[in-house]
């Protein structure tokens, strides 16, 4: 009887196969607690309860968190089932072992991200996207949907493409293809600094299939670095020469790194790691 609100990103998994296979898929024990993101009525989280310690379900929409209480009250499952109400992008995440969730498709990349940057490390995360979106997360270096999400993903986790899974498995269907994918967060993770990482890979995919030389002569860019190299100059007390430009700075790194003619699209992590570096280097950073 609850109207689904579809802006919201409330499509409900309906096929219970579909259900089965990402509770398969994720590998479930019986010691695990269970962040499950948006659980709508319940058809996942139900399933679940069965195998595992607890499920800590965050859902936004009373409604449904009403609908979810009745689904297990009066059963053995009711007090291995915790509810958090409220906008999971605004809360801190709670201690879990695994992740497994039919995202509202709008919160997919910032969700993402704060999953991968959570402590302490969680084992992993099934978790249902838009198809291209899901495709961005696996897409490689020369591949047209490869692109800074792509390569941050992959930075910091292990990503595999699951499954498909057609529009007609949901209630009420939405308007394109979702798939499913596995995230295993890198422990211990690559040490970089990501916030310098990401100012750099953020520059380079502006305009992806420009060469970094083109890409890094943008005025704001040019600000940025400059003000940033200045900064790290003071800290270090190191004398800046008055005919100084931060143009000539740019280009020498990346003609000395022989990264000046390449292009974003076809660059791995190993490059952009070998250009963090002789940035940083030279008192160049990006965050």
């Amino acid at each position: 009887g609850i109207l689904f609100n579809t802006g919201a990103g409330q499509h409900i998994l309906k096929n219970p196969l579909v259900v089965n296979s990402i509770i398969d898929k994720a590998a479930l024990r019986r010691t695990d607690v269970v962040l499950e993101v948006g659980p709508g009525t319940g058809n996942l989280t139900v399933k679940m309860l069965e195998k595992v310690k607890k499920v800590i379900a965050c859902e936004i929409d009373p409604r449904l968190v009403g609908e979810l209480q009745k689904r297990v009250q009066g059963t053995c499952l009711a007090n291995k089932l915790e509810i958090k109400v409220g906008d999971i992008l605004k809360t801190d995440l709670p201690f879990f072992d695994a992740c497994v969730a039919n995202l509202p498709y709008q919160i997919s990349s910032p969700f993402v991200f704060k999953l991968l940057l959570h402590r302490p490390f969680f084992r992993c995360a099934i978790l249902m996207f838009q198809r291209e979106f899901a495709l961005r997360l696996v897409a490689k270096p020369g591949s047209k949907l490869y692109c800074r999400l792509s390569i941050n993903t992959q930075l910091l986790a292990r990503v595999d493409h699951l499954m498909k899974v057609g529009k007609n498995n949901f209630r009420p269907p939405p308007k394109v293809e979702s798939s499913v994918v596995r995230i295993e967060p890198k422990n211990p993770p690559p040490p970089i600094n990501f916030q310098e990482w990401d100012g750099l890979v953020r520059i380079a995919f502006v305009r992806k299939n420009k060469t970094l030389s083109a890409a890094f002569k943008s005025s704001a860019v040019e600000q940025l670095l400059d003000h940033n190299y200045r900064i790290h100059c003071s800290l270090h007390n190191t004398e800046i020469p008055e005919n100084f430009k931060i143009a000539e700075k740019i280009q020498t790194v990346l003609k000395d790194t022989g990264y000046s003619e390449k292009r974003a699209r076809s660059m791995d992590i190993d490059d952009f790691i070998r250009l963090l570096h002789g940035f940083n280097s030279e008192g160049i950073h990006f965050s």
